[in-house]
């Protein structure tokens, strides 16, 4: 194909990462802001040899799934991908991306996944933003200002679609209702957020009428269930509260079928969420997590299940280092996994594969690396004996699973 040539192309499905998939010549093309089944006009943007990246100049024609997208802002923001699908065919999607990379990453082919669905807006609880500064004002002009800035010298926003720049958000409906409203009341010169000083990105935290920020009021407790979390603005935590409750509910129900006479393990554990759900269940358990922060949360959330536990500051990596040192470690009866989106370190994956518990849960937010790692795992012993899509991003092309291994 030569620069800029303009051609036609059928979508078959949608690719991981949002794009719509065509061929043309064998070629696979990919196509931003299509859906499958549509008949789309592009322009070639990008080719390599072994693939081409199209911009969609035309809808020939459209989708049944095509929607109109919900937000002013979508293909501006970088924010959400998938607006313009309906939100069945987004899951569908998903699910099929899903299975695929454990055919051609795993090499073998998983169970069909079963799907969780989300409310498709007004999920996020967790979301970072970005501070605008404002354009430097003449002395009479700076004495009126914070009229339409919230008092913090500029707007908010997120980042924008394929750049470093930051597009200015007054709403989001993805948001939750009390980031919404925070925006609102910022947009309308209202103190809203308060970001620290020294940073222009923050994240906030809203749910059930708890707001924490960033150089605001930083820590809290959400309710999750029947018990409270406490939790930190700065660091990780699952955004969509919801999902998460079902997430935990789907691990109580595992883990209870698991050998409860053995201890557990909970690694890459966080604040300690799902040990906090699961540890009344086992003699003990262990939480590994680098981020001391994290962990010193884990710790004040465990204590109050009362249960036996002890805590470790490690990577994966120093995890397995420190059990394939201990020639008499004690075997566990069930163990979940809740690895970044890099997946788990070839050492821990290599300790699971050849030590791990006889049912392992794997929570992933991301579906190559869990391939990988699930492909390790099945060649140490495991099955692969359940599959599920639990979908935290509507809208986005985010994809969360679990994945449950019995050896």
């Amino acid at each position: 194909m030569e620069a800029d040539e303009v051609f036609t192309v059928r979508i078959e499905e949608i690719a991981a990462g949002g794009a719509g998939l065509a061929r043309r010549g064998g070629k696979p093309v990919f196509v931003e802001g299509s859906a499958p089944g549509e008949l789309v006009i592009c322009r070639l943007a990008e080719e390599h040899r072994s693939w081409a990246r199209g911009e969609l100049l035309e809808i020939a024609e459209a989708s049944p799934d095509r929607v109109k997208p919900l937000c002013g802002l979508y293909g501006i923001c970088g924010g959400c991908n998938l607006q313009h699908i309906r939100y069945g065919a987004q899951l569908a999607a998903k699910a099929a991306i899903l299975s695929t990379a454990f055919e051609r990453i795993g090499g073998f082919s998983p169970p069909e996944p079963a799907l969780f669905p989300s409310a498709p807006w007004e999920y996020r609880n967790r979301m970072q933003f970005h501070r605008i500064k404002a354009k430097p004002q003449s002395p009479t002009r700076r004495r009126g200002a914070g009229k339409g800035d919230g008092g913090n010298g500029g707007a908010f926003g997120l980042k924008a679609r394929k750049s470093l720049s930051v597009v200015p958000v007054t709403d989001c409906p993805v948001a939750d209702p009390g980031i919404r409203e925070a925006l609102r009341q910022a947009a309308g010169g209202g103190a809203a957020f308060s970001p620290p000083p020294e940073t222009d990105r923050f994240t906030v935290y809203s749910r059930g009428g708890l707001f924490l920020s960033e150089g605001g009021k930083r820590r809290g407790q959400v309710r999750l269930l029947d018990r409270s979390i406490s939790l930190d603005a700065g660091l990780f935590f699952q955004s969509n509260g919801d999902m998460l409750e079902q997430l935990i509910s789907g691990l109580r129900d595992l883990a209870a079928g698991g050998n409860t006479g053995k201890g557990m393990a909970d690694l890459y554990c966080g604040v300690g969420t799902f040990a906090c759900f699961l540890g009344d269940l086992f003699p003990k358990t262990d939480l590994v997590e680098k981020n001391k922060s994290a962990l010193a949360l884990a710790r004040e959330n465990f204590s109050k299940s009362g249960a036996a536990a002890e805590f470790f500051a490690l990577s994966g990596d120093g995890w397995a280092a420190l059990k394939n040192g201990k020639a008499s470690a004690q075997p566990y009866g069930f163990i979940v996994v809740d690895p970044p989106r890099q997946g788990l370190s070839p050492s821990l994956s290599a300790w699971l594969a050849a030590k791990g518990a006889p049912l392992l849960a794997y929570v992933s937010c991301d579906p190559a690396t869990l391939a990988r790692d699930g492909g390790i795992l099945r060649r140490g012993g495991y099955e692969l004996a359940e599959l599920r899509l639990y979908d935290f991003y509507p809208q986005t092309a985010h994809i969360e699973s679990l994945a449950v291994f019995r050896k």
